[in-house]
């Protein structure tokens, strides 16, 4: 029996699938088109993006933005409030007008904030969910010059051999999903495993990431430039499996984790008090916006497809509920106070 709950089920493994024979697209089966209540909206909504610019966040809001305004003919505009893990863009969010013109792009750390402080917006009921667009892996990279070790294994060598721990560079705070991925891996290792800082949100690394600490953890899509351009390589991916897309790589079986382990998710939101009609349409036009052939050729390009990446509202908000109990589970085992 799996160890740690995590996303859907007592017992969730990662979802794989094979893009080449997955046919029909996850919206589908929504209608084509939908009626816009009163003729909402009438003019462009705004997206409020909790992070930078530069970073996964801010790369698939454009995506969506281009999705959906191709799907519904309506624009979005974008507006980046980076700041405490989130919290200064939810904030923001949370003090706009319940009309359903102004909508919130989040990550886990929307449900990981939760699960730790009670008193923060639980995003499964204090929100709207609309659908979650990205459902990912997280890798451990590595400098392309890097010589002190050639893998992971080389790594947790070099560390013990040292007698410095392990500095992984990662943009997370107290209680997140990147945090607890590495305090379950610096439990089986019995070693020291902590974050280093990075700064994503200026779209590259911070210099001081290759000073202090020995590799970054990230997700594949956010760095995808960097390994294009072979200034980073993976030397772990966090899955129980290797993907084709890095066959190379070892995976967390090839290494002896045995853990289940957290993964990133975005997701759209609405105020839970929007007019019905005005949610109704948004849910849709969000979820079909997912299918555009636009956006699934970014989803492909930005290594979304190893996991299964589309849930429906219902969904969305279940997701949520399991991945709170999940890191509640987790944090409480490591004595995070809430």
């Amino acid at each position: 029996m799996c160890r740690i709950l995590v996303l859907v089920s007592l017992c969730l493994s990662v979802v794989l699938i094979e893009p080449a024979k997955a046919g029909r697209c996850a919206s589908d089966h929504l209608p084509g088109t939908m009626e816009r209540p009163d003729g909402f909206p009438a003019d462009p909504l705004t997206l409020i993006v909790p992070y930078g610019a530069g970073g996964g966040s801010g790369q698939l809001a454009r995506a969506m933005a281009q999705a959906f305004s191709e799907f519904t003919g309506v624009t979005i505009k974008i507006v980046y409030k980076s700041g405490g893990s989130g919290r200064k863009g939810m904030d923001a969010f949370l003090s706009t007008p319940s009309d359903g013109n102004t909508i919130l792009q989040h990550v886990d750390d929307a449900a990981s904030a939760y699960a730790l402080d009670a008193r923060r917006p639980n995003p499964a009921v204090d929100l709207a969910p609309l659908a979650t667009v990205q459902v990912t892996f997280s890798q451990i990279y590595v400098f392309a010059d890097e010589k002190r070790f050639a893998d992971w294994k080389g790594l947790v060598a070099h560390a013990r051999e040292e007698g410095t721990g392990i500095r992984i560079a990662t943009v997370s705070r107290k209680g997140s999903m990147e945090r607890l991925n590495l305090r379950l891996m610096a439990e089986h290792y019995g070693l020291k495993i902590e974050p280093a800082k990075f700064s994503a949100g200026r779209g590259e690394p911070d210099p001081a990431s290759k000073g202090p600490a020995h590799a970054l953890l990230e997700q594949p899509g956010d760095v995808r430039q960097f390994l294009e351009a072979g200034k980073f390589r993976p030397i772990l991916t966090l899955l129980p499996k290797r993907v084709p897309a890095f066959a190379d790589t070892p995976s967390m079986a090839d290494v002896g984790l045995d853990f289940e382990p957290l993964l990133r998710f975005r997701s759209y939101f609405a105020k839970p008090d929007v007019p019905k009609a005005r949610l109704d349409w948004l849910k849709w036009a969000f979820q079909k916006a997912y299918c555009q052939p636009s956006f699934q050729a970014f989803n492909a390009k930005a290594f979304m497809h190893p996991t299964e990446s589309f849930r429906d509202s219902a969904g969305t908000a279940s997701l949520i509920d399991n991945t709170v109990t999940a890191y509640r589970k987790i944090q409480e085992r490591f004595g995070l106070s809430r």
